[in-house]
């Protein structure tokens, strides 16, 4: 079992167990559908990759559900300006996995981890960094993975050197899995500080309710 399919397991865990609750509120999903989403990742992590051309295939778990996770959180919520901010985040971030591969050292032995985990780990960061709400954050960090190794795909083709992609398999499932909890996570635990901080003791005014966030009794 992969650190990818260990991380869902624990994810799905904790929000059985009531955990997280405020993340998922920030992302508009409710348990029941953060959940779903969840157990259809796994399940479609292992299912055989989906061939498109000779040289293309995407897998079900890595690659279309994440996909469209990140499209239902897109167009949930969001103003326009936080939108625009996720896609330009997103594409910042692709740049940056992209670049990141293109100047890794190309031995694996040279690196103190698996280079699959350090492409998450880079992309969860710059998402969070740029992303800035919890949804904006998701999605770039996954996306900006996916469209990073398409890119790297593409660029490979162009250089006349013919490579095969199977997006969101084998060791692209744990990358993108790892870009998007990390950027969600990192966006929870530092943005609770700093709102915490500017709220001092006064307690929220709205709260997530059927879906939706609603003004809060005053009590």
């Amino acid at each position: 079992m992969t650190i990818g399919f260990i991380l869902l397991l624990v994810t799905g865990a904790l929000i059985l167990f009531g955990v997280g609750q405020r993340v998922l509120d920030r992302l508009r999903l409710t348990d029941r559908q953060a959940i779903l989403f969840i157990v259809l990742i796994i399940a479609g992590g292992f299912a055989p990759d989906i061939r498109v051309t000779d040289r293309f295939a995407f897998n079900l778990g890595g690659a279309l559900i994440p996909l469209l996770l990140c499209l239902y959180l897109f167009f949930k919520a969001g103003t326009a300006k936080e939108r625009a901010r996720t896609v330009a985040a997103t594409l910042i971030t692709a740049i940056a996995v992209f670049l990141l591969g293109r100047y890794m050292p190309a031995d694996p032995a040279e690196l103190p981890m698996d280079p699959g985990y350090a492409y998450g780990i880079a992309a969860g960061l710059v998402a969070y960094a740029l992303g800035r709400s919890r949804r904006g954050a998701f999605i770039a960090g996954t996306l900006g993975v996916m469209l990073a190794n398409v890119a790297s795909w593409a660029y490979a083709n162009a250089m006349g050197a013919p490579q095969r992609l199977a997006l969101g398999g084998a060791g692209g499932y744990d990358v993108i899995v790892i870009a998007g909890l990390l950027a969600v996570l990192l966006s929870e635990l530092i943005g609770e500080l700093l709102e915490r901080a500017r709220r001092g003791r006064r307690k929220p005014s709205r709260e997530f309710v059927n879906g939706d966030f609603v003004g809060r009794e005053q009590r």
